[in-house]
């Protein structure tokens, strides 16, 4: 029989978990100061969408990029954001991550690809993902289809995804409402504690196959 706890390391389980994919990022590349000027307000919304998240035992998964190196620590990128002077650090030090948040590094821009995100939502029983952070039509958008193609129902807080332009994220959060059926609406209309419990699941463990609740066709 398979161990319900992944050996007591992963304890939470509900119905939805919340992703901030690539939060903790130095911005320090081109076009990065662009990105902070619309990713900074993203940041104070996630904020309070974690805490309200936390309040309620909704877990929280960081789902970050390595920066191309298999040898990335996760930790480090977030002390070398908090302690050097780079363009992202004052929104590592909005969303740095508490002791009892999770993380999954990724290589590429989808949080599913070549990462242990699968089998961490098996074992946390999650049915429904909330999707957040930057950029809103790169890693968020690439994260939303492979979670769409797996039958998770998707919220995408339009407030809580930045792209480097208003157009591009705009057309993006279109793209996720229509396409792959996600919920856009702003963090302040979630009703989180509607989220707050166990998931049913089918015989074998296999999830019942729950559609996102927006978008059109």
């Amino acid at each position: 029989m398979k161990n319900d706890d992944l050996h007591g390391n992963a304890p939470d389980e509900a119905g939805v978990a919340l992703l901030l994919i690539d939060v903790i990022n130095d911005l320090d590349f081109p076009d990065g100061e662009q990105l902070l000027g619309h990713a900074l307000p993203m940041a104070h919304r996630i904020v309070a969408l974690k805490r309200e998240a936390r309040r309620l035992g909704i877990p929280v998964v960081y789902v970050n990029d390595n920066f191309g190196r298999w040898q990335s620590n996760f930790h480090a990128q977030v002390e070398h954001c908090l302690r050097d002077d780079v363009p992202g650090r004052p929104i590592v030090e909005l969303l740095a991550p508490g002791e009892e948040d999770y993380f999954v590094l990724k290589p590429k821009h989808s949080g599913f690809f070549s990462t242990t995100l699968d089998i961490l939502l098996e074992y946390l029983k999650a049915e429904s993902l909330i999707l957040t952070g930057i950029a809103g039509n790169i890693c968020v958008l690439f994260t939303a289809n492979d979670a769409y193609m797996r039958d998770f129902s998707l919220f995408v807080p339009g407030d809580c995804v930045a792209s480097n332009t208003e157009e591009e994220n705009r057309y993006a959060l279109e793209q996720m409402g229509r396409v792959l059926k996600a919920d856009t609406r702003p963090s302040t209309e979630l009703d989180l504690g509607g989220f707050a419990r166990p998931a049913a699941r089918a015989p074998g463990g296999r999830r019942s196959g729950g559609r996102g609740t927006g978008g059109d066709g």
